[in-house]
């Protein structure tokens, strides 16, 4: 042990000689124990310790302030670590030794002191101090151990009673050191196996039996005082002494219960979906294996019904991913009320779910199930603010008609709803051979669909619209086509619903509306005004979050002035959340971009949503013009529609116009505007422009080019005339023609 000198000493002494005393004895000792001071009482005593440091104290314990022990008490709290000998004029050990009990190192009587035997005094006295701290850091070091470590820890002597517990085990047991010290082990400690219920033997015991460390058996529950009960893992070993011999034993165990709890939830969560809690892909393939394996031996049937949820992109869109998880929840727990106990419904991910029905004796049982599903989650989910309708297609396969193991029917079930969704959506259908052909053409065309925007591969062609009062061209419509390296020409009836369905069409119609402003600014920037260029929209795109910034940063880009835009919607896009797309309209026509609607009449086409919507134009789908001549009720829809937008006032478009006689009926009935193979069929960039030349050489159009310019500063962009059949126009059209040279006209049924 290093030993610490003295440099400064206070002695707390009333008597003038004893002091006197002290201070010759250290005198002889040497010039090097300096500064000693001294003080009469206590309370000067005190002040100056809150003040100088100093390596050891002399006290006597008659003070005129304070007298005995009390001395003691008052010297150590204030300095708690220095040194403390006691002078006293009485010898009296029972009093030495309580003052060494109060913290005191050494006891000295008066007149029985010599100046060496004071040195080495105190010189002992700094060293037991010394040793007494560090005794007292190391037992406190082990004490704070072996409270905080999150383990139990409790030790018995040889005859297995309890000596110590620290703070964990009294919490995890239940009892207290003070309750249990010296009592057996099993007062405090009941161990059992968690399965047998059988008590567990005291591990303590063997341990020092056997002269070894142990560990509890698996599964071992210690029952608490209170008769909880918690899963525990410990390790147990024998403590020995100073001869080698076994004195006793320390057993040091954690509650695992949590940690257990957390195993089982990690294998849950490998087995089920986080957020409907049902059978994940992973449980679900083991158990349509055990399904086979069962169905083989009882000559039964395997179903799996692949079950996707119509629309709910769009709901996950508009109204946020809280209420599309709330819903899938809602669907989950549908799907569950409607199977037998023996059955599974799985999550596969997103909108999917699998439903596997187990012991089918005939294909007509799953039919039936199927329209239980249907039904089932086509009723009406209310939310917190919504009250929400959905439907699902349903795809079937049989094991073991549609394959032989979990992957191939999946495949196949997987393969059959994309079937029903071309039947129509809200139906089922079961697998057939010849749809897996069907399925690998389309995965095939996916896939090259996701490589032709970075090979080029796709154009637009544009397809003019016609003035029916005066056949100029007002504008054109852009077209998508894909000429396909090895496929030609791939018609876009046949990859279109694939890249809305694989959300391709997001980056493929921002390439659109981009190359389609981009030359619309061209033709302009080259004097050949092409009026309105017409983009469509699809239902996705119309949704997509982003779809108003892209749109007003692909203007600011190419330049395009937002009034030479048309989109081109379609009734189901607006309606899926007629609010939000109110808003969205709104914000367009506020900018200036025109809004059309698209294959209208095939919709919704009610007069009220079309008085709430900001429009310009609608389009009379295709289907109905081509019948005109020949179904009655077919001309009665086109003449409403003519007369519901001429009432709003608004422009009607036709499509599809392809006759004389269309063309003549459409006149009679004046409508607006026209597009169709009877015009012109759809022609790429460098021939739509050759068009528009040809227009602007027309002696008519630049008569009325003439005739207009008097209203030149109005800044009016107004449609030429073509070159074709303009000496066959009516006279009410040659009026028209009049007009809107002379008057520059800007109506809202006249596109500007």
């Amino acid at each position: 042990m290093s030993r610490r000198s003295i440099k400064a000493m206070l002695l707390i002494e009333d008597n003038p000689g004893d002091a006197r005393l002290i201070q010759e004895m250290l005198k002889e000792l040497g010039s090097h124990y300096v500064e000693l001071k001294h003080v009469e009482c206590m309370g000067d005593a005190e002040k100056y310790l809150a003040e100088r440091s100093v390596d050891i104290i002399l006290l006597d314990l008659g003070l005129p302030d304070v007298q005995g022990l009390e001395a003691v008490r008052r010297a150590r709290k204030a300095v708690p670590s220095v040194p403390l000998v006691v002078l006293s004029g009485l010898d009296d050990e029972s009093m030495g030794i309580q003052a060494m009990q109060e913290g005191a190192q050494d006891y000295l009587i008066k007149g029985q002191i010599e100046p060496r035997e004071l040195m080495r005094a105190l010189r002992y006295a700094i060293e037991r101090k010394i040793f007494e701290e560090a005794l007292f850091e190391e037992k406190e070091r082990a004490q704070v151990t072996l409270n905080c470590i999150g383990d139990a820890v409790i030790s018995t002597d040889i005859l297995g009673n309890i000596t110590f517990l620290n703070q964990v085990a009294e919490k995890m047991t239940g009892w207290s050191l003070e309750e249990v010290a010296g009592r057996p082990m099993a007062d405090a400690l009941r161990i059992v196996n968690a399965d047998t219920r059988k008590v567990i033997p005291n591990p303590m015991t063997k341990a020092s039996n056997q002269n070894r460390t142990g560990n509890l058996p698996m599964n071992s529950v210690l029952i608490q005082r209170d008769g909880t009960e918690i899963y525990i893992e410990d390790s147990v070993a024998p403590i020995h002494g100073h001869d080698g011999q076994i004195i006793g034993s320390v057993l040091v165990f954690r509650d695992v219960s949590a940690a257990r709890a957390m195993a089982e939830q990690i294998a849950h969560s490998a087995e089920h979906d986080f957020l409907t809690g049902l059978p994940n892909r992973l449980l679900l393939i083991d158990r349509i294996n055990q399904a086979i394996a069962l169905a083989r031996r009882n000559m039964e049937k395997v179903a799996l019904l692949f079950l996707d949820i119509d629309g709910f992109k769009h709901i996950n869109d508009s109204l946020g991913h809280p209420t599309g998880d709330k819903l899938l929840q809602c669907i989950a727990n549908r799907l569950r009320d409607c199977v037998r106990a023996p059955d599974t419904v799985s999550r596969q991910g997103g909108d999917e779910f699998i439903v596997l029905l187990q012991g089918v004796k005939q294909p007509e049982d799953v039919a039936v199930a199927a329209k239980r599903l249907l039904k089932s989650v086509a009723e009406t989910y209310s939310m917190i603010q919504f009250n929400l309708h959905i439907t699902t297609s349903i795809g079937v396969s049989l094991f073991p008609e549609d394959g032989a193991d979990a992957e191939t029917l999946i495949k196949n079930a997987d393969i059959a709803m994309y079937q029903a969704k071309e039947n129509g959506r809200q139906s089922y259908q079961f697998f057939k051979p010849e749809m897996n052909i069907k399925a690998v053409d389309r995965q095939s065309i996916e896939e090259d669909l996701r490589r032709a925007l970075e090979r080029n591969e796709f154009s637009l062609h544009y397809q003019p619209k016609i003035n029916l009062a005066t056949g100029a061209i007002t504008g054109a419509e852009a077209l998508l086509r894909w000429s396909h390296p090895t496929r030609g020409l791939v018609s876009p009836a046949q990859f279109i619903p694939i890249a809305e369905d694989s959300g391709l069409i997001l980056p493929m119609g921002a390439w659109v509306l981009r190359e389609a402003c981009r030359q619309a600014q061209a033709w302009t920037e080259a004097d050949l005004p092409v009026g309105t260029i017409a983009v469509n929209v699809s239902a996705i795109e119309f949704r997509n979050k982003d779809f108003l910034e892209e749109l007003f940063a692909t203007l600011s880009q190419t330049g395009l002035d937002p009034r030479s835009l048309e989109l081109e919607v379609t009734e189901s896009a607006l309606m899926k959340n007629s609010e939000i797309a109110a808003s969205v309209l709104q914000t367009l026509r506020s900018a200036g971009v025109r809004i059309a609607i698209d294959d209208f009449g095939t919709g919704y086409s009610s007069l009220s949503y079309l008085k709430k919507f900001p429009l310009d134009a609608l389009k009379i789908d295709q289907s109905f013009i081509r019948q005109v001549g020949d179904s009655p009720s077919e001309t009665t829809i086109v003449s409403a529609i003519i007369s519901m937008g001429q009432s709003l006032k608004l422009r009607v478009i036709a499509e599809g116009v392809e006759t004389a006689e269309d063309l003549a009926f459409l006149k009679d009935y004046e409508c607006d505007e026209a597009q169709g193979y009877y015009f012109s069929r759809p022609v790429p960039a460098e021939q739509f422009a050759a068009l528009l030349r040809t227009e602007r050489s027309n002696p008519a159009y630049q008569a009325a080019e003439r005739m207009r310019k008097p209203d030149a500063d109005k800044n009016r962009l107004e449609a030429p005339i073509p070159a074709f059949e303009i000496e066959n126009l009516s006279p009410r059209s040659l009026e028209s023609l009049r007009l809107i040279a002379r008057e520059g006209s800007t109506g809202e049924n006249m596109p500007g």
